[in-house]
Order: structure tokens, then sequence, then C-alpha cells
């Protein structure tokens, strides 16, 4: 039984990207998130603000404005349509059922006139009657993530309009979806994540260089077809095989504070989290050494990592990201206590970037007195020294004078996560040639 314990662990860290995705991808097209709505397979839920507190998924930015899809084409291809943003960073990031990223449009990848495309499912050869460039989904079900840059409310007009013109328009309107695989009630609650990968695996398979790792988990019943083997589990195989996943589930969350990730000032530079993917590379997407780096032993705890702890992030070539746990001596942060954090100068971004704080250990926005989520380069009223430093405060507690005021990044009470991102990062960034300041504490 200890074997089997042991390979619970590994279908965990296999498994806990397309479970935990699909998961998501449920709630968009079934609940809707915070300010997004939700919105049925092959159409957009659009934002109509910039994300806040009750925005509950992991690490949401609050730079942009959201507009996602959930794309099904088990019904067939569908068409997709971008307008001309005159310039405006905007990026539709394309992420499959087992959080590749596999597409990229927009500011960087594609530039930002209107566009058109074709999106088709696996296994379609149809190219020569297709009239518009084509892109080659790797799963069924699979979501676009799109952002718009957003200076402000101010803004959100000229943001909506473009949004009004992202279209989704399927070739056969009227054809059946299958979606994702609906789990049955009688399933033990201790067991329902192996039901998810075994159901969710089937329908929608990973790429043929993982699947010898799906079949290593047979003895577990992911391979069962049909009626579930896990309805007839005893009470004491249920208990033991839960408390397992359980188990699993603690480890990678610890792995994420303290796993090996290069680590410069106090900041884990996970530059590379998502270049798991080696096997799907359509429009956008560069498929270089220096983003496939992650050594085939390290894959699949690499994207379980991703997946929890900045699930459909970007490539660093797209967003590159810095998080710290802990200020320059090594310390948790914690919202007892008041920060410094000075750029000099601030972080070389081709587009844009920001810093933003998350709580911890669900990395969620925090509410605050002011409604600020976080502070960058397109933020207003900041104060910058006039060496063109700029330097930000972090606490709970509101600083008394009126110029930390101004560049206060509220934190919550408790421990927290600052969150930089680089939008279209400079060379020197992923080069290691940028340094990223320490985090002081003040008091």
């Amino acid at each position: 039984m200890t074997a089997d314990l042991d390979l619970l662990s590994e279908a965990f860290v296999f498994g806990i990207p397309l479970v935990f995705n699909l998961d998501q991808v449920n709630r968009y097209v079934h609940e809707g998130v915070g300010a997004n709505p939700a919105a049925p397979f092959n159409s957009f839920s659009h934002a109509r603000t910039l994300a806040g507190p009750a925005d509950t998924f992991v690490s949401i930015n609050n730079d942009t404005v959201y507009s996602f899809a959930q794309i099904d084409l088990s019904g067939g291809p569908v068409t997709l349509e971008l307008p001309d943003t005159a310039g405006r960073y905007y990026v539709m990031q394309f992420v499959d059922a087992w959080t590749n990223n596999f597409a990229y449009l927009g500011h960087r990848a594609t530039g930002t006139a209107a566009q058109q495309y074709l999106l088709v499912p696996p296994g379609w050869n149809d190219a020569e009657s297709a009239q518009l460039p084509v892109i080659h989904a790797p799963t069924t079900v699979f979501s676009i993530v799109g952002r718009w840059a957003c200076g402000g409310d101010w803004d959100l007009a000229a943001v909506h309009e473009l949004q009004d013109r992202t279209r989704l328009t399927p070739l056969d309107a009227g054809a059946s979806l299958r979606g994702v695989p609906e789990i049955g009630a009688d399933i033990p609650p201790a067991l329902v994540f192996l039901e998810k990968l075994r159901l969710w695996s089937q329908a929608l398979p990973p790429a043929a260089s993982d699947r010898a790792q799906l079949a290593s988990f047979a003895t577990l019943g992911i391979g069962v077809v049909g009626e579930s083997p896990y309805v007839s589990f005893p009470p004491e195989r249920v208990a033991e095989w839960g408390a397992a996943l359980e188990s699993a589930n603690k480890a990678l969350v610890e792995h994420l504070r303290t796993g090996e990730v290069p680590m410069v000032n106090g900041w884990q530079l996970p530059y590379h989290a998502f270049d798991y993917n080696l096997d799907f590379f359509e429009v956008g997407t560069i498929d270089s050494a220096q983003y496939t780096s992650v050594p085939p032993a390290q894959k699949y705890l690499a994207r379980a990592a991703a997946a929890l702890g900045g699930l459909w992030g970007n490539h660093a070539y797209e967003a590159a990201y810095a998080a710290a746990y802990v200020d320059g001596n090594g310390e948790q942060l914690h919202g007892e206590h008041s920060y410094a954090l000075t750029f000099a100068p601030t972080p070389p971004a081709k587009a844009f970037w920001s810093i933003t704080m998350y709580s911890v250990p669900n990395f969620y926005l925090v509410d605050n007195a002011i409604n600020r989520y976080s502070i960058g380069s397109t933020t207003e009223g900041i104060q910058v020294g006039e060496d063109g430093s700029l330097r930000i405060v972090m606490s709970a507690a509101e600083p008394a004078d009126p110029e930390d005021r101004a560049n206060w990044l509220p934190a919550p009470e408790g421990p927290f996560r600052p969150l930089l991102r680089m939008y279209e990062p400079d060379a020197t960034v992923l080069d290691g040639t940028y340094v990223i300041p320490a985090i002081t504490r003040l008091d």
C-alpha cells in the first residue's frame, strides 16, 4: 500500500494543473469570477473594471482589464476577431487544458492592427479550405486569457469599446458541445480529485510526451473507462488515499514558498516558471532553448507549482514575474511591520510594470481603505524622486508622512507576498543585469 501512497503523490503533482485549471474553467462558464460574469463556451466574459478583492483568482492582476473566453472546439472550429487597438498594449494568451501556453496574439506577438484567426481542434487537417490564419489547439477545451492595458477608471470606456469589438463565432452555430465532463455525486469527497483526473484526462488527453506518465497511474484507477472505481472503495482506503492527496497538496504549497527558484535580494525570480511546454508552439510563442529550459525530470513539479501559484501566467518574454515572501534579511513579510522598496532605476519594461499586493497563502488581492492594489509605471499621483527613483511603502497601517501615503501599497494585517510584473521586459531583466532591490523593514 505504501507504493500506492507514493504514486498518489506523483499523480497529484502530474494532475493538479489539469484539475485546478478546469475547475477554474467551470467557474467562468457557470458562475463567473468577481468582475467577470459567467459566459458560455465560445464567448467572451468581459470584466468592465480592474480586478479587486472580490476577484478570488490566484495572483490576478490589477493592471489590465480582463477578457476571458473558455473555448470548446468539440463542435468544430471557431473564428476569433480582434480590433485595432491603435498601439494600446493587450495580449490574448492561449492556455490548453494542461496549462500549456501555446499561442499569443497582441502587442508583442502580432501587433495591434485588426486581426482574424481560425481556432481549430486537435486532428483538424482542412487547411486548404481555411480562409484565415489557423491556430491549432492541443486540447478541445482551452482558455483565452485577454488582458487590456488600462490607465484607470478614466480609461475604462475606451477599453470597453475594444472589448465589444472582440468576437468569437463558431462555424457551426448549432453544433452540440461536450464541455468538461461532470463528476458523479456519489464520488467520495476525499477522492474527487482522482475522479476529475480520471475523467478529464480521458476527455482531454495530454501531450504525447506525457502519456506514458499518465499511464503509470493505472493502478490508481486513472485509466478506468466507464463507471468510477472510487465509488466502491471501503472507507479506510478512502481515508488513507484522501490523506495522501492532502499531504501532497501541502507539500506543493510549501514548495511554492521554499522551492529552488533563483533568488536575488529576497525576490524569487521564476522567469522560467512557465517553460514546461515542450510540445505546442503556435503563433506568438518562442520555441527556443531559452524558453524550454525545464529539465524533463522537473517538468511536472514545475507545471504544478506554476498552476497553483500563478495559474494562466505568461512566459517571461510576454511578462516577467518576481515574487517576494521575505524582506532583505530573510524575514517573512507581515502587515504588522512597515517596509520600503526603492527602485533606482525603475524596472525596465517595454510596455509597463507594476507591483501588486497579495495575501498569503491564497494569493488574492487585499481589501484596503484606499482601494489600491498595485503601484506601477501608470499609477497616477505617485511621488518620484529628482533622480527618477521611486520609494514604495508597504504596510497595513496608513503611513503618517504625506509622501509615503502617496506611494503606499496597503498590505494585509497578516503575511503577504508582493508580485512584480514587467510587461514585455527588457533583455536586462531576463539575463539578470537588472537587479531588483531588497524590501527593507522600517520598524
